[in-house]
């Protein structure tokens, strides 16, 4: 074969396919292959107009067909599928030759099959992808992590993809192994968070002020207007807006109120707690979901007739549109900061050095979290590379203190409403927590030294200390 493809790609479902026709869209020759070759052919028949394929039926042809150093992309399922992939592929590559995932891959996996493929002189590239199908088509955000060598490589014909904002792509280098892979985890994290306030929010304004989902959906499209201008917003607008063809039902009334989840969330938690860092909001967004799936407890609770507030609410005191796009505000600022510090905890962990500014900047546009508020995280970064946590900045800080007022009222009237609201409520608890001048942790260690001394520290002195709780209360010092 004469003609050599830039970059190749296996794995032509919906997400594989639309990549492959950016890249061909933007000029670039690209190797397609699907292990049932009618895909692969499906795919030149309905889209060569749109620039030049090179279609292989075998993995030897495939990879034959690519220029050195190759670059294979991987568009299969996570896990298992991706491995067998992998070792298809390797022995088929040449030292310098680079694999990029570009799925949803767990980042511990991403570590291993980096380690394991450098072993063997091969680049392991993994690379999130954010924006759906749609994104892959038409410029996602994209955070490819492995080695600087390999970026060199590649980058370009990613950035040149990506999505742009005032001519810059959403695509950088974000480190070395498994660290694209892990912001776009992260990244998927605040996602679940940031759908669940929306979600509190409609139902707030629908529960307690009354309003259709319809009238809802205008509240939606004004606030896209302002500082929660984002794709969230926006598509959520569109949602309530819409209505049932069969039923002439507000569409929002016919869908199963149970939400599905593919995981990456429910890793971004797991992530956390290994990390130590305390996610409450992201992680009550993944707890939602699996309340709301979880059919038979639900039911059982409806059959018991579990109560709800013994007294009939009064009228929200305050306004309160106004109070819940303050809440929504506030709350999303504490997912991204919660969001963003674990980011950079992970960074410090594995030695991944982590611009925090530039994840900001490329997930402006082409990624599902869009939102105009990034533009003041990457200043928020520019201006203090170590900032500890977005709170602090002088922006978020004026936003989350100017809305704490109408944030309390809307926490206050849902649990005197008796709607669950824990994206809001967690947001402010954590607000209070970082706030708080003491904390009664100081109680849990003196419980933990009385049942298991495990000692504690003093406000006054140096060094650990335990309480002989079962003889006269003395303290001592632990040796």
């Amino acid at each position: 074969m004469s003609e050599k493809a830039q970059i190749g790609v296996t794995g032509l479902a919906v997400m594989g396919r639309n990549l492959a026709r950016n890249f061909a869209r933007h000029g670039h020759t690209v190797a397609v292959h699907n292990r049932s070759y009618n895909r692969t052919k499906e795919l030149v028949e309905e889209f060569g107009h749109e620039g030049k394929f090179l279609p292989s039926e075998s993995a030897a042809d495939f990879v034959a067909s690519l220029e050195r150093p190759r670059r294979v992309i991987i568009m299969v399922k996570a896990g298992g599928p991706t491995d067998a992939v992998i070792e298809e592929f390797a022995p088929l590559l040449e030292e310098g030759d680079m694999l990029i995932d570009a799925g949803n891959a767990h980042y511990l996996d991403t570590r291993r099959r980096e380690a394991a493929l450098k072993e063997r002189g091969l680049h392991f590239v993994g690379t999130g992808v954010s924006g759906g199908e749609e994104g892959a088509l038409h410029g996602p955000s994209i955070m490819p992590g492995g080695s600087v060598e390999s970026y060199q490589a590649l980058g370009p014909l990613l950035e040149d993809i990506s999505a742009k904002v005032d001519g810059e792509a959403c695509c950088v280098h974000v480190g070395p192994d498994g660290a694209g892979h892990f912001v776009k985890m992260v990244h998927n994290g605040i996602e679940y968070a940031d759908m669940q306030l929306i979600a509190e929010a409609y139902d707030l304004l629908r529960q307690v002020g009354g309003h259709s989902p319809s009238e809802i959906a205008d509240v939606f499209r004004g606030w896209n207007e302002g500082r929660l201008g984002s794709y969230l917003i926006e598509i959520t607008a569109e949602v309530l807006k819409q209505t049932d063809a069969a039923t002439g039902k507000p569409f929002v009334d016919i869908v199963v109120d149970q939400a599905e989840q593919k995981g990456t969330g429910r890793w971004t938690v797991q992530a956390a707690l290994d990390l130590g860092v305390p996610v409450s909001g992201i992680a009550e967004s993944v707890f939602a979901r699996a309340l709301s799936g979880g059919a038979d407890v639900r039911a059982a609770a409806a059959q018991a007739g579990l109560p709800g507030p013994s007294a009939t609410a009064g009228a929200h005191q305050g306004d309160l549109q106004a109070d819940v796009e303050q809440a929504l505000f506030a709350s999303k600022i504490v997912a991204y900061a919660q969001g963003f510090q674990q980011i950079q905890a992970a960074s410090a962990e594995y030695g991944w050095s982590i611009d925090p500014g530039a994840m900001a900047k490329i997930w402006r546009a082409g990624c599902i979290i869009r939102a105009k508020f990034l533009d003041f995280i990457k200043q928020a970064y520019d201006k203090s590379p170590k900032l500890t946590t977005l709170l602090v900045d002088q922006y978020f800080l004026d936003a989350v203190s100017g809305a704490q007022d109408a944030w309390r009222r809307v926490v206050v009237t849902a649990a005197q409403h008796g709607i669950p609201a824990p994206g809001f409520a967690s947001a402010l608890a954590y607000y209070d927590g970082l706030r708080a001048e003491r904390l009664p942790a100081a109680l849990i260690q003196g419980q933990r030294d009385f049942f298991g001394a495990h000692t504690y520290q003093r406000v006054d002195k140096d060094g650990k200390f335990h309480t002989l709780w079962a003889a006269d209360g003395r303290p001592e010092v632990d040796a």
